[in-house]
């Protein structure tokens, strides 16, 4: 192939391609939401039976024990299918609010993202925290508008929360037919047209949907009780509403939001096909070298994500690798930025929930399953044409901690292993006692939920039994400064001294106040949150 033409098959790769995350609060229906889409797009036969096709294997987002238990997504997972001649890239994210660090990483690897409503509570905490992430990162967002089938609040006043609470435009590209059991179907602001639907058994098949034009001689007989008030919002929102630019969209400045029930399909099939046009393509990324362009023809991406024991059958670790710009072949060499030297790619995989098939080639937007010997770190910059660094993912301060108890000691290689894993992972941040090197640990966590984790992957996937005492302590900072002046720091009762991985200092606090007075108290000394002390690791 000559080098046009490579560049043109490069260039075609990178538009069809679509990768975004969907974010929400706990039980907005983020995780149906994404069933559905997979079911839309062909990727599996039955909602809920989960089958993928062409495979029959049972692939669920929600793969891990915990996860099945509690129903909840707990750690992000990669969904790759292809819909009408697009590839799209999924990344579901976790919704209980204290997995925000894997969300945040996993945002920092897409181009865009889906934020899931509940129509009755609207923008809640978790969706606030990770809309602000979306929005420092420039991340154009779509909204979904979830629960229409059940009670909830009247579409405008959702749209005026969104404005309000966000300070992001709303655009809505189609309005609710019916309220709660009454909702029907949609009205299409674009075309316009109305679509109507019906359930189907259990909701595991796809909803038929009925399209009738608008205006239609009998809508008001077809409506019923509903044909009033749609008459009315028509007419609001041809008057005052907002019409829809693209450049703000991508900047992260307005959001068209679409209406529906992930629960029933009604509105996925119409949300799915506008999601296609609305996204964009791969764009450029920022690296300390210069500004990397997807079309360029060197490869290049970053790891995001480690994830240990995805697949029972493997208990390998896999890395998850963002690709950036170039082809990405399989056994190509690459050029390991952080390690300075030259590995191959070998066994490279797509991933969907936790199955996994080798690959050949992959283009910018896709992400690719790294079988991790040790070799990869989250951060990593792999390229062809090195040196290059992206620019690092931040991390999130820890504020909760344990101690970490495993009372049987003939497991002491396996809880070593395991716990230095789930920490490579981002689970958690093992800090220890000076008179406690090899035995319970202090585990720092961004939620509370994190160590439950931590017990039971250790019981699932390496057979350790362990317990996890939570700690009083509300903050870490990491202490530096002249070792003779450390060394004559007089540490209050409300605070316990540690050290992490890296033979830090690391200081733990039973309050805000007595971090201010500790502060106050040794000037000389730097008090470092977590991603101040590795900005400056890495500076120094």
């Amino acid at each position: 192939m000559s080098e046009s033409a490579a560049n043109e098959a490069l260039s075609r790769e990178v538009l069809r391609r679509r990768t975004f995350a969907i974010i929400s609060h706990p039980d907005a229906g983020k995780t149906t939401l994404t069933e559905k889409l997979l079911l839309y797009a062909g990727a599996l036969h039955l909602a809920g039976a989960v089958h993928a096709r062409s495979h029959q294997r049972r692939a669920t987002s929600d793969w891990m024990e915990l996860e099945q238990a509690r129903g909840i997504s707990i750690t992000s997972t990669m969904l790759q299918f292809e819909y009408q001649g697009v590839l799209v890239n999924l990344l579901d994210t976790p919704g209980h609010q204290d997995f925000s660090e894997d969300t945040y990483r996993t945002l920092m690897a897409v181009d865009s993202a889906v934020m899931v409503l509940d129509s009755a509570k609207g923008i809640e905490p978790q969706t606030k925290k990770l809309f602000a992430v979306c929005r420092r990162r420039g991340i154009p967002i779509l909204t979904f508008i979830n629960k229409m089938d059940q009670p909830g609040r009247h579409p405008f006043d959702l749209l005026h929360e969104i404005e309000q609470t966000l300070g992001m435009t709303s655009v809505p590209f189609n309005w609710p037919i019916g309220e709660g059991s009454a909702f029907q179907g949609l009205f299409d602001l674009r075309e316009p047209r109305l679509l109507f639907f019906q359930r189907t058994a259990h909701n595991q098949r796809k909803a038929p949907m009925r399209v009738e034009s608008f205006p239609h001689p009998s809508l008001a007989a077809t409506l019923g009780e509903a044909y009033g008030p749609l008459q009315e919002d028509i007419a609001l929102l041809s008057g005052a509403g907002t019409s829809f630019d693209r450049d703000r969209f991508l900047s992260g400045e307005l959001t068209p939001v679409f209406f529906g029930s992930a629960l029933t399909n009604f509105g996925v099939e119409p949300f799915l096909d506008a999601f296609l046009h609305l996204a964009p393509p791969p764009g450029p990324r920022a690296s300390a070298q210069r500004i990397v362009q997807p079309t360029d023809e060197a490869f290049s991406g970053f790891v995001f994500k480690i994830q240990a024991n995805m697949d029972p059958q493997h208990r390998d670790r896999m890395a998850f690798l963002r690709i950036c710009s170039g082809r990405f072949e399989k056994d190509m060499m690459v050029y390991h930025n952080r390690l300075g030297r030259k590995i191959r790619m070998t066994r490279p995989h797509r991933l969907f929930g936790r199955d996994r098939e080798t690959i050949d080639e992959a283009f910018p937007g896709d992400v690719v399953g790294l079988v991790n010997p040790g070799l990869f770190a989250i951060g990593d910059t792999l390229c062809s044409a090195g040196p290059l660094h992206f620019d690092p993912i931040p991390k999130f301060a820890p504020e909760c901690f344990g101690r970490l108890h495993s009372p049987d000691i003939s497991k002491h290689k396996q809880f070593q292993k395991g716990l230095r894993q789930l920490e490579e992972e981002g689970v958690m941040q093992v800090l220890l006692a000076p008179d406690q090197v090899r035995r319970e640990p202090i585990l720092a966590a961004v939620g509370d939920l994190q160590f439950d984790v931590v017990v039971s992957r250790l019981q699932s996937e390496y057979g350790v039994k362990a317990t996890v005492e939570r700690l009083p302590y509300v903050c870490a900072r990491w202490v530096s400064g002249d070792p003779a002046a450390v060394a004559r720091v007089y540490w209050p009762m409300d605070t316990l001294r540690l050290t992490d991985r890296e033979g830090r200092l690391v200081v733990l606090f039973g309050s805000e106040h007595m971090l201010a007075y500790c502060v106050k108290d040794h000037p000389t000394l730097q008090f470092q949150s977590l991603e101040e002390a590795d900005r400056a690791a890495a500076a120094g």
